[in-house]
């Protein structure tokens, strides 16, 4: 049996702080984030469907990752709950568009995160017959984090 691996590319705008860091990502700034996911299945062997020969089409892996990651965290400014400074100081700002997750927003926790969002949307799709194999976040063109599922 053949596997097959495909890869959906999105990007977003958002910031964050690193409060512990000893460098300048202790302050506020923010990127322009890349994601990319990676599905492992079979191709679809459904004759006449619109999968036919496809793990899953591309335009519902932009729709999933859109619903759960894209919409909720672009231009949106992350922080991590234990920073009780900078969460109280953006609850005074009225509208602004806050993700308070559990750990420092760092590429690694934000990826980790990611990933535990969309793998049970991704695996669901086909019978469970596609998998989240991995999820790559760019913080920068040359620094990114990656969540591989062995």
């Amino acid at each position: 049996m053949k596997f097959f691996e495909i890869t959906r590319h999105l990007e977003f705008d958002a910031g964050h702080r690193i409060p512990n860091h000893q460098g300048q990502c202790r302050h506020l700034h923010g990127h322009r984030y890349q994601i990319e996911v990676t599905l492992k299945g079979e191709l679809s062997e459904v004759t006449g469907s619109s999968n036919e020969g496809m793990i899953m089409d591309f335009g519902d892996i932009k729709r999933i990752m859109q619903e759960t990651i894209i919409e909720p965290w672009d231009h949106s400014f992350f922080v991590a709950k234990s920073d009780v400074v900078m969460v109280d100081f953006l609850n005074t700002i009225p509208g602004h568009k806050t993700t308070v997750i559990d750990h420092i927003p760092t590429a690694e926790n934000l990826a980790k995160f990611a990933f535990e969002l969309l793998a049970p949307k991704l695996n669901s799709q086909f019978d469970g017959k596609i998998k989240l194999q991995r999820l790559r976040l760019y913080e920068t063109p040359n620094c990114w984090a990656d969540v591989i599922e062995e």
